[in-house]
């Protein structure tokens, strides 16, 4: 196959501008979302489920969570069909917009207390727009970095679009730390969360600022002139290349559960299982996010060197082994094992979820690359975002932390055996 891209035309100042873009906006709306994954973790079940007990509070707020993995394929779907007919840059403004107000009006929703049971179907709709946004959100921006990069160096400037949930969650952890330092327990309980979730607008505003300065991919462009768009990029998508869709999900299976599994649920898990302080739990998972930022330096750009293929095939065999050690270090409550069972879990990740901005937009040709690298990226969060929590919490209630691990471990399986029958892709033209 040729190698030749005609993004290679772009020269580096370009790059940066680029990296800087995708870098930001994916920062800014996972932070958005992982601000929700926090409160869920500590506040939301007594602001929204004060009648239900601890577990089922814990699982009804987890619940709302999840509800957004479920919208993030039908932003996926529609963001992927304008991206596909349309272009990259517009539609994520859009999203990006629609993921800054739902964020927002989260904060300002009154609780239970105000509105009874319609709080908690009103969280449930922003919630749900939250996911639509984000789900029309990675597809562009993973498309904006690699589809401007050199052939050679996808996985290189796909890189910043991965490193937005680190920064996104470090950022979210830190404010949420910041707020709860800063007053006691029943404060923060009662209105210190919404803090978060006001302030996003300010990083809402930096957001469009700097992508309203980014140019059109140079491939969608060269697809215009050739007139080779698709005029229903979904149902080419599904005609064509189902296969790939769906063995592709099923790797960002292991990525998410891993993720989720050392946030949101260890989060829940340590302060009201394990009975850590929330403060000191938050600044625990905040410095193990730092494993997450390193895996996925690490990994982007090896996989120009080795292949996509090869450092996904290692970080999964890792994600099995960690499974196993992950919750003997959370029990022991000991602050630098418990940081070691998250750091270690998130570098796993990052390890996977580097190379996965290359590696799922070279899966799929130009015409339906955004629908299909964005839809196979939100099921994947559906099948391993949204079930963790829920799942976790249910298991460790009944049988323990143990066959949490097992569970984590059981995933990465599902994940290497997926990624097995598909194709190395770095060397794959985007233009073909």
């Amino acid at each position: 196959m040729t190698t030749v891209d005609g993004d290679q035309r772009q020269g580096s100042t370009s790059m940066g501008r680029i990296a800087l873009a995708s870098l930001v906006g994916t920062t800014i709306e996972f932070y958005d979302f992982y601000a929700y994954g926090i409160a869920a973790a500590l506040v939301l079940n007594t602001a929204f489920f004060p009648e239900l007990s601890e577990t089922a509070g814990t699982l009804a707020a987890f619940s709302t969570y999840a509800v957004a993995f479920f919208a993030r394929p039908i932003g996926s779907v529609i963001f992927g069909h304008w991206g596909d007919r349309v272009g990259r840059k517009s539609v994520l403004i859009v999203s990006l917009l629609m993921m800054g107000i739902s964020t927002v009006l989260i904060g300002l929703l009154p609780g239970y207390s105000t509105l009874g049971i319609a709080a908690a179907a009103l969280l449930v709709i922003l919630r749900f727009v939250q996911g639509v946004g984000l789900g029309g959100e990675w597809g562009g921006a993973a498309l904006l970095a690699t589809e401007h990069a050199p052939a050679d160096k996808r996985g290189l400037w796909g890189m910043f679009p991965q490193l937005g949930p680190s920064f996104g969650f470090i950022l979210a952890n830190a404010i949420f730390l910041g707020v709860r330092l800063n007053i006691d327990a029943a404060a923060f309980a009662s209105w210190g969360w919404r803090v978060p979730f006001i302030a996003s607008i300010v990083l809402v505003v930096v957001g469009l600022w700097i992508r309203l300065s980014i140019a059109e991919t140079p491939v969608f462009k060269k697809a215009i002139e050739q007139e080779s768009l698709s005029r229903v990029p979904f149902l080419d998508l599904v005609r064509h290349e189902w296969a790939h869709l769906l063995l592709g999900s099923g790797v960002m299976m292991v990525q998410y559960t891993l993720f989720y599994t050392a946030t949101t649920y260890c989060l829940s898990y340590g302060t009201k299982a394990l009975k850590i302080p929330q403060v000191s739990m938050l600044t625990i998972t905040m410095l193990a996010v730092l494993a997450l930022a390193l895996g996925t330096v690490i990994s982007s750009p090896l996989s120009d060197r080795i292949g996509r293929k090869r450092v996904l095939t290692m970080a999964c065999v890792l994600g099995i082994v960690w499974g196993l050690v992950m919750f003997p270090l959370m029990d022991t409550r000991s602050y630098p094992l418990v940081w070691l069972a998250l750091a270690g879990a998130l570098f796993v990740m990052g390890l996977c979820f580097g190379p996965m901005a290359a590696f799922l937009p070279e899966l799929f040709p130009t015409r339906f690359r955004y629908s299909g690298a964005g839809l196979a990226y939100s099921i994947g969060g559906i099948l391993g975002g949204s079930l963790p929590p829920l799942i976790l919490t249910a298991l460790q209630a009944r049988w323990g932390s143990s066959v949490a691990g097992l569970y984590v471990s059981a995933v990465a399986v599902i994940s290497l055996l997926c990624l097995l029958p598909i194709r190395e892709t770095r060397h794959v033209s985007l233009d073909a």
